[in-house]
């Protein structure tokens, strides 16, 4: 199981891969026998997803991405769902019906591992972050990819970190996206950020627990 969910998390895009697995493994540990409803945003081949309902054995995991083709994996515990996060109507209207299917409100663990570009994760973790139970986590992989490549910031907005060092502050900040409101309401709903540095040079793992 433990080579599973290592090889899954970590390998998945690269041969010598991430290492997030360990963070993961250390910062999820509470969760491993709950039941519990995870939402990854980007799944690509689902990889990562068969990795959760294999580690967090009674969790469902529905899958957010653009391009379903390449998704591989089967189980009962994974749901796929072709979806544009830009797309804010059908994106609202999908998850009411996913709550009112499954009869809960929030999810306990939503993970950003979509494009990676500034404007996606800046409106991913605003959207997104609401839809998070309290004690919950959101999950923002390979966040600082705008940092080191321009192709992946592709608006002039805040960085992820710095946005991090702000709310650590409890300090508002100048954002096409996230507006004042939004950021108090983070601001005041955020108990705890944990950042990590993975195996590669432009790997960086987020963890944001909601209060």
């Amino acid at each position: 199981m433990r080579n599973f969910w290592k090889h899954r998390l970590d390998q998945q895009h690269n041969k010598q891969g991430h290492g997030y697995s360990i963070f993961y493994t250390n910062e999820l540990k509470n969760f491993k026998e709950k039941k519990i409803n995870i939402l990854e945003i980007g799944s690509y081949s689902g990889a990562s997803a068969a990795a959760f309902t294999k580690f967090f054995s009674n969790s469902k995991v529905f899958c957010f991405d653009i391009n379903i083709s390449n998704f591989k994996y089967s189980s009962k515990n994974i749901e796929v769902f072709g979806l544009d996060i830009n797309n804010h109507k059908i994106l609202k209207k999908e998850l009411n019906k996913i709550f009112s299917k499954h009869n809960f409100k929030n999810f306990d663990l939503i993970i950003d591992d979509g494009s990676h570009n500034l404007s996606d994760m800046l409106f991913s973790f605003n959207f997104f972050f609401k839809y998070l139970e309290n004690n919950g986590f959101f999950i923002l992989e390979d966040y600082k990819l705008p940092n080191y490549y321009n192709r992946n910031k592709d608006i002039d907005d805040i960085l992820i970190d710095k946005l991090i060092e702000k709310i650590k502050l409890k300090k508002t900040f100048k954002s096409s996206i996230i507006n004042e409101n939004d950021q108090i309401y983070l601001m005041n709903n955020i108990k705890r950020i944990k950042t990590y540095r993975g195996n590669l040079t432009d790997s960086d793992i987020c963890f944001i627990q909601k209060n």
